[in-house]
This record gives C-alpha cells, structure tokens and sequence, in this order.
C-alpha cells in the first residue's frame, strides 16, 4: 500500500478547511429557516448565534471574576442563577442572551472568582470549583442528549425531496468539490509513484491513454 506524501496530505487538510471555514461554526443549516439561529460574519461565512453567545458570556464572567474581589457568596449566588437559567433553557425555548449569554456569563464568573480565591490558598473555594465543574459537565451532557431543535426541518416542505435541502445544499457542493480536486491531487501524484512499464500495461489493457 503507497502512502500520501506528507506535504501532499498537508495540502489536502489545508483544502478541506478552506472548502468548509463558510459553515464549520454554523451547526445549522444554512437555510431561511435557520436564520434566526445564525450570525453572518460577511461574505458566505456564519456562526452559531447561540455558541457565540456563550462563548461571549464566558469572556464577560472571566473579566468579571478578574476584575472584583472575589466573595464565597457572590459564587454561589451567581452559580446558582447560572445552572437555573441553563437547565431551564434545555426545556424552555429562551432568547440566547438568556439561555446563552447569562448562564455562561454567571457560570464563568462564579468558577473564575472561586479559582482565584483558591489560588490564593483558601481551600473552601475547591468546593465551588469542584460543584461548578460538575454542574458544567452535567449540563453539557443533557443539552448533547437533548439533541439540537429540528422543528423547522420537520416542518419544511423540501424535506420529503430527493436532493439535499437549501439549507444543506452549498455544503454538499462544496464537499463534492473538494472530493473532485483531492483526487485529482490523488491520482496525478499515483501516476508518478507508478512505473512506467506498470502505467503502460494497465493503459493497454483498458484499451484507452493514460488520462
């Protein structure tokens, strides 16, 4: 069995990830339906408005924590307020600042505080830390086994079509254009690991040129 070059597999990945960059943070179809569910960074680019969102309230609890004196209480009250708004959003259809923005906001500043505090040698905070990850880790879990809301696909017409959806349309095409040019790269570069006797013989037997 022949192996792919190294510099070739490298350009390979390198293509992939440009043919995909449009979409690769979307996590939804890219349909009218879903617009509402995503932000367009200009061109075909788009993001998750809901994994923007949090990873925002993240960057916001953090300063937050870094920025004020760091109280057992304000950890727990704002943990608190953190994991009632996330598992309410895993039955609730909220806005994303409410469902994204404020549990991750509240969460990560609730952790970053006691992580300061117990960096600083106050064994206690270990506790909140150790409650908060655990929380975090829970609720990850139950939003994966939720499962992502498809209502809009279930309820459009185009799902009982044969061809990808709009939504999922300029994905396919992309992909089935990056296949068609991989392997182009993948045969032109069998062509030269092949010896020209064995190229000859099998272009004889097909009846055919080598292409």
């Amino acid at each position: 069995m022949s192996r792919i070059p190294r510099a070739l597999a490298r350009s390979i990945d390198r293509l992939a990830r440009h043919a995909h960059a449009f979409h690769r943070f979307a996590h939804h179809p890219l349909c009218e339906n879903y617009a509402g569910e995503l932000i367009s960074l200009g061109g075909r680019r788009r993001v998750c408005r809901g994994c923007l969102a949090a990873l925002l309230g993240i960057v916001a609890g953090v300063g937050v924590a870094l920025a004020v004196t760091p109280s057992a209480r304000n950890e727990l009250v704002l943990g608190a307020l953190g994991a009632a708004l996330a598992l309410s959003s895993l039955a609730l259809r909220l806005p994303k600042f409410v469902a994204r923005f404020l549990p991750a906001a509240l969460g990560s500043a609730a952790l970053a505080a006691a992580t300061r505090r117990m960096t600083s040698g106050d064994l206690d905070a270990a506790i909140v830390v150790g409650t908060g990850l655990l929380l975090l880790g829970g609720a990850v879990f139950a939003y994966r086994r939720r499962g992502p809301n498809r209502s809009a696909c279930q309820s459009c017409p185009e799902r009982l079509g044969a061809a990808p959806c709009s939504g999922l349309l300029p994905i396919v095409r992309r992909e089935r254009a990056f296949q068609r040019l991989s392997q182009r790269w993948l045969d032109a570069e069998a062509r030269k690991q092949t010896p020209p006797n064995t190229l000859k013989w099998a272009t004889n037997l097909r009846g055919g040129q080598p292409g």
